[in-house]
């Protein structure tokens, strides 16, 4: 176990006075109170770092070791509480944002070149999967930022509401021609989302049991497929709406509705490259 930086500048001044009551004078603080901090960093070390006698104290070898090491090691941790408190006001350092690889197809050119053009010491880092596996992971600390469809709830997470989004049957729009859904027609969708399963459900129950289905666990891909006439698509409106090929979607069919949100962990709130990356989504994503 690491001593902490007070036991660590205790035992320099200590070092330095080689008087245990002079030293507890200088930081202002009691001899036992100095006693037990050098005890501290003698079971953290597993050595004893000081001879006392009668004449005073005296550095042993392992406590002139320490004393080499001491001041690099608390200069490096004024270092780490320096940034770590700049970032709390400047916007700099490596964040993690995490998206549906759909989702970041069609939000994430809306903001970041500009706010990296804007914050020079702003790294990012992207994380692509499913919106329950980014919240999740936002949750546990290893996204510091999820843009994220149907975040479930939690007391750790700041969820912010960007718009919303549909989950549908789409079809290709073909002149003069009214879609429809029938059981001869292939099905492209992916299975993995939470969406389409609660769609295809719906759509059992009224009948429906498609013969052919082709997955996919690219929205894209089940877009061109829909777009080439080769199926019918289970798509978002907001992914449909980017298909080179114009989608109509099916009259009668069910509809899942979407949010799509920002989360992030309450206590990121005030980070200012978060604040700053949630401001910016906000701005372009919100309506």
């Amino acid at each position: 176990m690491m001593p902490s930086p007070d036991d660590l500048k205790y035992f320099l001044e200590a070092a330095s006075a080689l008087n245990f009551s002079r030293a507890s004078e200088r930081l202002g603080i009691s001899q036992p109170s100095l006693s037990l901090a050098i005890r501290r960093v003698e079971e953290s070390l597993g050595e004893i770092v000081f001879l006392r006698s009668k004449k005073g104290v005296a550095l042993t070898q392992a406590g002139k070791q320490l004393l080499v090491s001491a001041r690099g090691l608390i200069d490096a941790w004024e270092d780490i509480r320096t940034r770590a408190a700049a970032s709390t006001h400047v916007v700099r350092g490596r964040f993690t944002v995490g998206c549906h690889q759909s989702v970041a197809l069609y939000s994430l050119n809306l903001f970041l070149p500009k706010i990296l053009k804007e914050h020079k010491d702003l790294e990012i880092k992207l994380v692509h999967d499913l919106s329950r596996k980014i919240t999740d992971d936002v949750i546990s600390s290893k996204v510091d930022l999820g843009i994220v469809v149907n975040p479930t709830r939690h007391p750790d997470l700041l969820i912010i509401k960007l718009y919303e989004d549909d989950v549908g049957f789409w079809a290709r729009d073909i002149k003069n021609s009214k879609p429809t859904l029938s059981d001869d027609q292939v099905l492209i969708f992916d299975p993995a989302l939470q969406q389409i399963q609660t769609l295809l459900q719906k759509a059992g129950k009224a009948g429906y049991k498609p013969k052919r289905t082709i997955e996919s666990s690219s929205l894209e891909v089940v877009t061109d497929l829909t777009a080439s006439g080769c199926g019918i698509g289970l798509l978002p409106t907001s992914i449909a709406n980017r298909a080179a090929q114009k989608l109509v979607r099916i009259p009668g069919t069910p509809v899942f509705k979407d949010e799509i949100c920002v989360v992030i962990r309450n206590e990121s709130r005030n980070v200012a490259g978060i604040k700053c990356l949630t401001d910016a989504i906000k701005a372009s994503l919100k309506y």
